[in-house]
């Protein structure tokens, strides 16, 4: 979208290289599943790709058939499937990269591939690929999405284990044990909640034992009521420090519970003004946040449709899926199966095993080439706790010696140490038209707060 972006905005000509490894760009890993059965986690009227267009979504869809005949009030809330929201993506980097007509300023070109590393040369910089190849270039962004889940005690000598699953997204489902047999998801979040609705269109009916520290699923998107009093008038939010502001949401918590209202209300309303309660965090309220509050945070704010929330509630009512609140220990091949040994000295055994543990969180742990070679130059620094890339507030990367980079930009998951809310659509589109107004010189679009949607339903 940083691409489209570029596109739209210029006024001069230029040349963009995109480099992918996936043949489909656009849709990206959480969009290019080809599985009905996934659906969007927020409700269509959210979902547009450009912050100053909040219909765009929504008018595209009625492009299509199957929603033609929808009601604007029912369209607007409707969670629809992820691969139809792939086709969305793709059919903006079609028209504005790669059919953009006569009066375009931009041109484009895609090129296959994995870039590996990034050096600099008297004008610009040369970005080297897997293949040998290298790329020319004026000013890179990193949009290196999210980090492969972290290495879990044992699983160094599972790599070749056909039980083993160690990246979610690849293709396990024809691997799937007879229906007698036993599925371990380690992870409770959204990818073991895809790896459960696939189980379940496929009519899988063996056990599944889904692992987690605190064994909560995400909640459930749901119909709220209005409520102003939050935030407070005349308190700025962002002020408080994490102490004073968790005392703040308990106290309106339990005003909503008083009413038999969601909590997670407050979620929702403090959402416009997130990255700027994080910014002014200190470093250790950071780190006690992410470390004490950050998964209960999580199943609040990262809510999933009620539809799927009801298959996961009757996957657990049947029997077929068990909660294990417990931490994992190690694990271990048994012949064909695996044995997962948690902290409390119990022990499970399955026939498939998913690492659905989310995103590793430790940034200089990182197992993508481009990002250690990077780092090892000093071209790229970890933020303050070590969850993502140093950038300054136009999204130019800062070096370890804290200079601004002359060729890297970064947006997306690897700024979370910085923004803590940069996963969703809702960030994502105002990071990437930032850093295209950044590499084009042009004004800073401002996004005031409050501007963002609620996403619980009135």
């Amino acid at each position: 979208m940083t691409a489209v972006n570029i596109a739209r905005l210029s006024e001069q000509p230029l040349h963009i290289t995109v480099i992918s490894d996936d043949l489909s760009v656009g849709r990206g890993v959480a969009y290019r599943a080809r599985r009905p059965e996934y659906l969007l986690n927020v409700a269509a009227r959210n979902m547009s790709a450009f912050p100053h267009e909040p219909d765009h979504f929504l008018q595209w869809l009625r492009t299509r058939s199957e929603f033609e005949s929808v009601s604007e009030i029912e369209l607007r809330e409707r969670f629809v499937p992820r691969q139809i929201y792939g086709d969305y993506l793709r059919s903006i980097v079609q028209h504005h990269l790669q059919s953009p007509g006569e009066v375009a300023h931009a041109s484009s070109e895609f090129v296959i591939g994995t870039a590996v590393d990034v050096a600099p040369q008297e004008a610009g910089c040369l970005v080297h690929l897997a293949d040998g190849s290298a790329v020319e270039a004026d000013r890179v962004v990193l949009a290196t999405g999210n980090e492969a889940p972290a290495p879990l005690p044992g699983a160094e000598s599972l790599l070749d284990h056909p039980a083993w699953v160690g990246n979610p997204w690849q293709q396990w489902e024809e691997r799937l044990p007879p229906h007698d047999g036993s599925v371990i998801l380690l992870g409770t979040g959204l990818t073991a909640v895809d790896a459960i609705l696939t189980l379940r269109a496929k009519g899988w009916l063996g056990s599944i034992h889904a692992v987690s520290r605190h064994g909560w699923f995400p909640h459930s998107h749901f119909r709220g009521i209005s409520y102003p009093d939050f935030p407070p008038p005349n308190v700025d939010i962002a002020a408080l420090g994490l102490d004073e502001l968790l005392l703040l949401i308990d106290e309106h918590c339990a005003i909503l519970h008083a009413r038999n209202a969601n909590p997670a209300i407050i979620v929702d309303k403090l959402r416009p003004y997130t990255q700027r309660i994080w910014s002014g965090f200190s470093r250790d309220e950071r780190i006690r946040f992410a470390k004490n509050y950050a998964a209960r945070w999580n199943v609040f704010r990262h809510r999933i449709a009620p539809d799927i929330y009801s298959q996961i509630t009757s996957s657990q009512l049947t029997g077929q899926l068990r909660v294990h609140a417990d931490s994992i220990e190690k694990l271990r091949a048994s012949g064909d199966r695996i044995v997962v040994e948690l902290a409390d000295g119990a022990s499970l055994e399955g026939d498939l095993v998913l690492n659905a543990t989310g995103p590793s969180s430790k940034f200089t742990a990182t197992q993508s080439v481009l990002l250690k070679n990077l780092l090892r130059q000093g071209a790229i620094a970890p933020d303050a706790i070590d969850m993502g890339i140093r950038v300054d507030s136009d999204h130019t990367v800062l070096t370890d010696t804290g200079q601004r980079s002359p060729w890297l930009l970064a947006l997306g998951p690897a700024l979370k140490g910085t923004y803590w809310e940069t996963i969703a659509v809702p960030e994502l589109r105002v990071q990437a038209r930032r850093v295209a107004e950044t590499l084009l010189g042009t004004a800073r679009t401002e996004v005031q707060e409050g501007q963002l949607q609620l996403e619980y339903m009135l």
